[in-house]
């Protein structure tokens, strides 16, 4: 798989009977299927988990909600330790630009969900905003906030 903009990490990798590339998901607890989305979700797992101090209890991948009728799933959802949403990241295959599109795609999702944070990126390029739901406003920030730095917002 391709090298990213994330730290690395001791993937643990395998595969099914029928030779597709598996990797060991921790959070579910289970060996998932190692698409390049996958890639990066993994490596997001572990850099918020290891870096920056984020309680592996309080993340969710693929969390389901209802937007206009329609299920959707969200990549990865990190909690406040009041199980309320904190940060809501939406990965994209590497090769998958970081465009206007993925940007209302996560932004709509949030709508529903709520979270004060949100992180987009393909592995290779990251952006993260704090939104202010009460002032219909967004700041870009520099780089991704610590677990304590975020629950400090």
């Amino acid at each position: 798989m391709q090298v990213l903009d994330l730290p690395p990490f001791e993937a643990k990798l395998t595969q099914s009977p029928t030779n597709q590339p598996l990797i060991w998901d921790g959070l579910r607890r289970k060996h998932v299927v190692l698409t390049p989305e996958e890639w990066v979700r993994q490596h997001v797992v572990h850099y918020l988990i290891d870096h920056l101090g984020y309680p592996r209890g309080l993340l969710a991948l693929e969390r389901g909600l209802r937007y206009n009728q329609r299920h959707k799933r969200t990549d990865l959802l990190a909690l406040d330790p009041d199980g309320k949403p904190l940060l809501l990241v939406e990965c994209k295959a590497p090769l998958v630009p970081i465009t206007a599109a993925v940007a209302r795609q996560a932004t709509t999702y949030n709508q529903t969900i709520g979270a004060p944070l949100l992180l987009l990126t393909n592995g290779l390029v990251h952006y993260c905003w704090r939104v202010d739901f009460e002032k219909r406003t967004n700041e870009r920030l520099e780089e991704i906030p610590t677990f304590a730095a975020a629950i400090g917002l």
